[in-house]
This record gives C-alpha cells, structure tokens and sequence, in this order.
C-alpha cells in the first residue's frame, strides 16, 4: 500500500480485513491504492471512520463487497460471451434487489459503497465531480437546492452537502434500505438537517421546476425506460439548471437492464429530452485482456436544462 499505513488505521482495517476475508481483493485494493496516493486513501479514511467506525462494521463491509464483485464478476464472463444482459424486468429487479433487505443490507449497498474507492473508473468518476460540478454549485451562492435521483449509498449527496455549505438535498429512492443507507450516511456526516428523502418513482410523481441542480449517478442502466427517467429528471429542473448524470456501460449485475454499448448512446437520450452536454467524463474499469472484449465503463455528463 503506497500511503503509510499509521496515518490511515482505517484502511490499514479494510485491507487486513480484506486478506482475511477476501485475499483474491487485495490486489485490486493495492492497485487502487497505488495509483491514486495518499488523497485517495485520505479521503477513504474518512468515509470508513464516519459511516462504519469499527472493525465488525469493517470486515461485514468488505464481506459484502467480495460476494457482489464475484456476482458482478461472474455475469460480465457470461456478457462477454453473449454481448447481452440477462433478460430482466423492472419489476423483478425491483423484487430481487431493491425491495429484498437481506440482499440490500449484506450484500449491494456495502459493495456499492466500497466500489467508489477500489474501482479505478468509479474514483474518477468521484474527481471529476468534485473538480467541476460542486465548484459550480458553491459559486451560485443561495441557489444550492439540488435532488439526488436514486440515492443508492447517499454518497452523492453527501459529497455536494459536505462540499457546498449552503446546499439543500431532497433525494428520491424506491427502495426503502437504500433510503435508511442514505439516512444513516448523511447522519454520520451531520448533513441530514439539510436534506430531506422521499421514496418516490419520479417518473410517476415529482415536482416540476423545483431544482436549480440535480444528481443521478449510475441510475439510467436499471431501467427499461431511461429516456422517459431523464425527462422526469429535465421537468424537475429550473430553466437555468444544471445536473450531473451517470450511466454503466458494458457492466452486467443482478439488476442492469439497459445494455449502453457507448457513452454517445447516452449522450443522444440526453439531448433528446432537452439537455445540452456541457462537459463529460468516460472511463473504464480496466484495460481489456484482447481487443474486442467489453470492459465495465462509467459514462459521466455535466449538462444544462435548457429548453424542452
């Protein structure tokens, strides 16, 4: 591990926890570690002493960040030989990940949550949001009210709440562990004054022109509709809004159902329901074994309302 481990005792935890739980990780634990530095592992020390803060919390967190990476692991050896997901319905997804706590709770929210550090594409994804969507935010001085779509882990919001002093979250989920993951994130970090959740479809009810910014971060893959979500999410948005909107590419998992191939597949639904592309971000997983087979992708877009 590239950064002194005395000065980090929390991710020294994670790795120890790691090597005894789940020493096929190390490396990529190692890897991660060694290409981003001590700002990396600075900012990893954070999250774990504040959101997990003890090592049963720890080694639970990394026992389930091992079963949903060989999950994820063992669908994308069938994509590559298939090109496709796994035929899924919304509703199915919905019964067998976002309404299943078990599942949720053990096994999706942890690996989720750690995957924004020791996947190289999701730490990127971290950077380039906070070097050019929260500047933007802090710079509009009382006009921070922003939504998170599909809070996930709430790590998102929490980033912006943390980072922009005068911010104010409403964020949406359907699933209700998600929303106590978010809850409990935003706690740890005293933010959850300035932030309210709903559980709530937004395609089926959201206010209109409420928010001058908005956040949905690798959402547009587990639906079968992305483009009816992102108008949801435009009607949401004041005339001079701004929104930072994610998609996987190329990343099977239990409950992608829209297979994006390019990030242009993306950035054509954005401007089809009316935004402009102001800035974007494109990064992948790892280098791909042979040319030809498809690596799991993060596409990321800065991107103004504009006229519907």
């Amino acid at each position: 591990m590239s950064p002194r481990s005395s000065d980090f005792p929390f991710v020294s935890m994670l790795r120890a926890a790691f090597a005894a739980e789940a020493p096929y990780f190390v490396n990529s634990f190692d890897r991660a570690a060694a290409m981003f530095g001590e700002e990396w592992a600075r900012n990893f020390e954070v999250t774990l002493r504040e959101l997990l803060g003890a090592e049963p919390a720890v080694t639970a967190a990394v026992q389930g960040y091992a079963d949903f990476a060989m999950d994820a692991l063992r669908l994308h050896k069938r994509f590559e030989k298939t090109g496709e997901y796994e035929a899924k319905s919304y509703a199915d997804a919905s019964s067998e990940v976002y309404l299943n706590a078990g599942y949720m709770n053990d096994l999706y929210l942890p690996g989720i949550m750690l995957s924004h550090f020791l996947w190289p594409h999701h730490y990127r994804q971290r950077l380039f949001f906070e070097a050019n969507f929260l500047p933007e935010m802090s710079a509009k001085a009382g006009s921070a009210r922003f939504a998170e779509i599909g809070t996930g882990t709430g790590y998102y919001s929490r980033l912006a709440l943390t980072r922009v002093a005068d911010s104010r979250c409403d964020g949406f989920d359907i699933s209700p562990s998600s929303a106590a993951y978010t809850r409990r994130q935003w706690q740890a970090f005293g933010v959850e004054e300035r932030a309210a959740l709903h559980l709530k479809d937004i395609t089926r009810e959201a206010p209109a022109g409420e928010f001058d910014w908005a956040v949905s971060v690798e959402v547009l893959e587990h639906l079968e509709d992305p483009t009816g979500f992102l108008a949801a999410i435009h009607r949401m948005m004041r005339p001079e809004g701004k929104a930072f909107i994610t998609a996987a590419l190329n990343a099977p998992n239990a409950d992608h159902i829209y297979l994006y191939r390019h990030p242009d597949e993306v950035r054509r639904q954005l401007e089809e329901v009316g935004f402009t592309i102001e800035q974007y971000y494109f990064g992948s997983a790892y280098r791909p074994r042979t040319a030809g087979v498809p690596v799991p992708e993060s596409a990321a877009f800065i991107v103004s309302r504009g006229e519907p």
